[in-house]
């Protein structure tokens, strides 16, 4: 996030867009409820209409897989009133003529002929947030989960810059992370094309500083993707150790992702219980809890925050740090003689410019957000106030595409997937919860009152929903949340794989699987 989540409750306009906040971070999703409350304005683009379109001040019910149009369509807009921030653009921006010229042709009457959304609608919520003194936009998974999620981006930020609706108290552009320690994990060098701190493997300084710092030749090449990985099991990729993550659950295709996982010579698996994806390992190394566990966490707002082990860990359960050491001590790894979580912690510091004014004993009250590049900075709460880290913000001339898949005679209803309150992520936690069972024992497949006849299902009764990648059966419920034509489940529910279906496509610069639209035909039993 570019501001911190208290700026939450500061804009005078709030745009959220992909995002189910009252459910997917119902936390945080207070700031925004206190933001109304003082008079801000809510717009929200969504497919369903979710409990934050009940808040709203504006519902925008765009198509799935629309998103770029209709930012297209927003741009336009501003541009067309003259909502722009010329100072701002003259002075921290480059490339604004072309994108001037570039959106000249994407009026809202054309947004709406894609994404369904009246292009009245439109141009309110283009002047609501151009001519907003803060105006603040807030996204997560069902703007990047497409094959066009790089561009779904980059098209909020040309929002952002166009406006100056960045690197102010209650502005910027703010995507709120899907799970703990998401944020901290990148920052760690848990990605293919980076080391820890974002800092490119491609460059050769970065390079000669990692070699130097771990005493070993490493390939000036991005890493590959999980998807890449996945697709090269049983080729030349034949041994896997996955740590935290219930793959088999939570990835698209599962049946691909099962036959890649069975097809390895050696799977390894670290988690806290026997998840689906465990059941397929070879070995499973039972990990430690978060309550178990000494550490450091980065939250969505970039905030570094120390863990504190609360109990011990039951019988022969470790911290990932200390088993994913010994692993590499007995690959014969130098280095990994680590003995307590301060030390992995400040070699993180030492290494990476964002970190470089922490250390362990510094983090103890949890308040500074990075970047803190020396030890007498305060932190920086909120980014780009005075200038962007690259120099100046780039405008992307983006075009709108079709979702990889889209429907059709053979499968003419759009599914969309996500998150309920309830049930969080695979379940691997809260399908533990008798509690948590209690409001949410089952999944269900939302669907418009209206097309219940139109297709012969019954509210509460089951049907088939099959996709170009298998069937699964699931049960109805009929619901005005949902358009018509579209239909709406979580993944969360093992006996309920919704994942069988999705996999249409990936984003080809990040990876990142088409996950909120997949063409389905459903059918009553």
């Amino acid at each position: 996030m570019s501001n911190p989540l208290v700026d939450m409750q500061k804009p005078d306009v709030i745009f959220c867009i992909g995002t189910n906040m009252t459910e997917c971070h119902p936390v945080a999703a207070t700031g925004l409820k206190k933001a109304i409350a003082r008079g801000a304005k809510l717009i929200v683009a969504d497919p369903r209409r979710i409990g934050l379109a009940e808040l709203s001040h504006l519902y925008l019910p765009l198509r799935v897989g629309s998103d770029t149009a209709l930012l297209l369509g927003i741009a336009h807009v501003i541009a067309r009133e003259g909502l722009i921030n010329e100072d701002f653009i003259q002075n921290r921006t480059t490339g604004f003529d072309d994108f001037f010229e570039h959106i000249s042709q994407w009026t809202p009457e054309w947004a709406e002929s894609i994404t369904g959304v009246p292009a009245k609608d439109i141009e309110t919520a283009a002047m609501w947030y151009g001519a907003a003194v803060k105006g603040a936009i807030y996204y997560t998974l069902g703007i990047t989960e497409h094959i066009c999620g790089v561009e779904n981006v980059q098209s909020l930020c040309n929002l952002a810059l166009m406006t100056g609706h960045v690197g102010r108290e209650g502005t910027g552009i703010n995507p709120m992370r899907g799970q703990n320690n998401i944020q901290g994990a990148g920052d760690s060098g848990a990605l293919p094309n980076n080391y820890p701190g974002f800092q490119s493997v491609t460059d050769i300084k970065h390079q000669e500083k990692f070699k130097e710092a771990y005493g070993k030749e490493i390939d000036n090449e991005k890493g590959i993707t999980k998807v890449t990985a996945l697709d090269l099991c049983g080729d030349s990729i034949h041994a896997m150790l996955i740590d935290g993550e219930n793959t088999l659950i939570s990835d698209p295709d599962r049946e691909h992702c099962e036959h890649a996982l069975r097809s390895l010579n050696h799977l390894v698996v670290i988690d806290i219980f026997l998840t689906e994806t465990a059941e397929l390992a070879d070995v499973v190394l039972p990990a430690s809890a978060w309550g178990e566990t000494d550490g450091v966490c980065t939250n969505t707002e970039r905030r570094v925050q120390r863990m504190r082990a609360a109990v011990p860990p039951p019988g022969e359960a470790k911290p990932d740090w200390w088993i994913i050491s010994q692993i590499a001590q007995r690959l014969g790894f130098k280095g990994f003689d680590y003995i307590a979580p301060k030390e992995i912690f400040n070699e993180l510091c030492d290494l990476s410019p964002i970190y470089a004014g922490l250390d362990w004993d510094r983090i103890d009250n949890g308040e500074y957000q990075w970047p803190v590049p020396h030890t007498d900075h305060p932190g920086t709460p909120r980014l780009h106030e005075d200038a962007f880290i690259n120099g100046k913000g780039i405008f992307s001339n983006v075009h709108y595409r079709d979702p990889a898949e889209t429907i059709s005679d053979e499968f003419p209803v759009w599914l969309t997937t996500g998150r309920r309150l309830e049930s969080y992520h695979t379940r691997t936690q809260t399908g533990r919860a008798q509690g948590i069972d209690y409001l949410l024992p089952e999944e269900s497949l939302e669907v418009n009152p209206n097309d219940l006849k139109k297709w012969k299902l019954v509210d509460g009764e089951w049907c088939r929903m099959r996709s170009a990648r298998g069937a699964i059966e699931i049960k109805v419920k009929a619901t005005d949340r949902s358009p018509r034509g579209t239909v709406f489940a979580s993944f969360s529910f093992s006996d309920v794989p919704v994942n069988v279906l999705t996999g249409s496509g990936y984003d080809p610069i990040t990876h990142t699987a088409e996950l909120k639209v997949c063409p389905v035909k459903i059918e009553p039993l």
